[in-house]
């Protein structure tokens, strides 16, 4: 791997209006992903790149996305969709927008962004006026190909972000659909957090020759985060979360919850506790989204309670604590939950309330660490000792002690009639319902006269 510690970005053969746009944002040293990706995304060929959340991957293709673009403007009225960048949810294709617009303030190059949630008029009417560079979630872009609002003819770079999360929200029919609408020749950039079976298989459909770029061990949350488990009741989650804001004087904090109605439920109960929070997930409005995170951004609210559709996206400056108040189903959701912390530079603290039903999802989330997390017990806030086992019955006696079966059941499960009885099965006294019948007086007297 090449040496990046001393790199600066002057280094990195970017333009003097990127490298100006990039020094007022503050940044002098490209961070790993970046010091490898953008070298390699300038020279034209296809990337297969992975790093930990939070460590610049975004810049790491908006920056080099900018400048093959710039090297090359297009004149004339029409500006043709020329860069097509493929976000999961609204929340990131919202940030590489701004990445974009950021570091592309001073070129030449006109951008947009297409999502669902919102009216789809004002996005058809900035699209007639021609984009360079669309950032589009896939259904709201198809919806736009279908109402030819939007052509993808004219596309020369293609990049796939988060990819491993548009095929766990079930995005690979529509991302296979919108590769059949650009052209053969084309850069394609797919760059992700984690890669898995699924998205190797999609980088072998997609990606021709590709460099791959990893700049950390694969599925791995950032050595920056302090992560810690508290075991807890469930029924004491909620307790122990206003315990902890409070005892340890927390700021602001973003808390993971497994669905809709467990956001909402626990923003209220914060609120009786007088702990102000606001809730995002996907059942808001984007305005009410966008109001909400930008609230949260701003400090008016010290809590705020997200389901995984805030896992990754959410881009806070200086953000010290997330909980995951629930442990996702996925485990590599984990590791994009607490990602939303210890970026940039910074550090930061992941704390998980796992109640005694969650130890499988744990497990499975510390197979994929390959390390355990350690366990605290908060004073006060101990679960009850898991009911001992009842002791197993005796060999060959029921639940009771009882033989099995039924009185009239014989050892292979007959009756004596001849007729199967049912193992175990309880019976009417009645010797109809036994199985057999009553035999005639003509018989038993036969059967109790001596033999000749």
């Amino acid at each position: 791997m090449e040496n990046t510690f001393f790199m600066t970005f002057n280094d990195l053969g970017l333009s003097a209006e990127l490298l100006r746009a990039v020094s007022e944002q503050g940044y002098d040293t490209p961070t790993p992903i970046q010091a490898q990706a953008i070298p390699a995304v300038l020279q034209g060929g296809d990337i297969m790149a992975g790093a930990q959340t939070g460590t610049g991957k975004t810049a790491g293709f908006t920056l080099p996305l900018l400048q093959r673009l710039s090297a090359n403007t297009k004149k004339g009225k029409f500006r043709p969709v020329r860069a097509l960048v493929l976000a999961p949810t609204r929340e990131l294709a919202a940030q590489v927008g701004d990445s974009i617009r950021t570091y592309g303030k001073h070129v030449p190059l006109r951008s947009g962004i297409v999502y669902g949630g919102v009216s789809i008029q004002p996005q058809k009417q900035f699209l007639r006026r021609g984009v360079d560079i669309l950032v589009a979630t896939p259904g709201r872009l198809l919806d736009l190909v279908n109402q030819r609002a939007v052509n993808l003819n004219k596309v020369e770079i293609l990049v796939l972000d988060e990819a491993d999360r548009m095929l766990d929200m079930g995005f690979i029919h529509d991302i296979r659909r919108v590769m059949e609408l650009l052209p053969q020749q084309r850069q394609n950039l797919l760059f992700s957090a984690t890669f898995s079976n699924d998205i190797k298989k999609l980088a072998d459909d997609l990606l021709h020759q590709p460099k791959l770029i990893e700049v950390a061990r694969r599925n791995t949350a950032s050595e920056r985060v302090a992560q810690t488990v508290h075991p807890v009741d469930k029924s004491r989650k909620r307790a122990l979360l206003s315990y902890l804001i409070r005892s340890q004087k927390w700021g602001q904090t973003l808390v993971f919850t497994r669905t809709k109605h467990g956001a909402d439920r626990l923003t209220k109960q914060l609120g009786q506790d007088e702990i102000s929070a606001v809730a995002i997930h996907g059942d808001k409005s984007q305005a009410a989204r966008t109001k909400a995170l930008g609230d949260f951004k701003r400090g008016k609210f010290q809590i705020l309670v997200a389901t995984d559709i805030a896992a990754r996206g959410l881009d806070i400056d200086q953000l010290p604590h997330v909980v995951n108040f629930e442990l996702p189903h996925v485990p590599e959701d984990y590791v994009h939950r607490i990602g939303r912390t210890g970026r940039a530079g910074n550090e930061g603290e992941a704390v998980s309330l796992v109640c005694g039903e969650e130890k499988k999802q744990l497990r499975e989330i510390e197979r994929l660490l390959k390390k355990a997390v350690p366990k605290v017990v908060i004073e006060g806030y101990k679960p009850m000792e898991e009911e001992p086992k009842k002791a197993a019955a005796p060999k060959g006696q029921g639940p009771r002690g009882r033989k099995p079966g039924n009185g009239n059941a014989r050892p292979d499960g007959r009756a004596p009639g001849g007729k199967r009885s049912g193992y175990g099965k309880r019976t009417n006294s009645t010797s109809k319902n036994r199985g057999y019948r009553t035999p005639t007086r003509s018989k038993r007297n036969q059967a109790a006269a001596p033999a000749n």
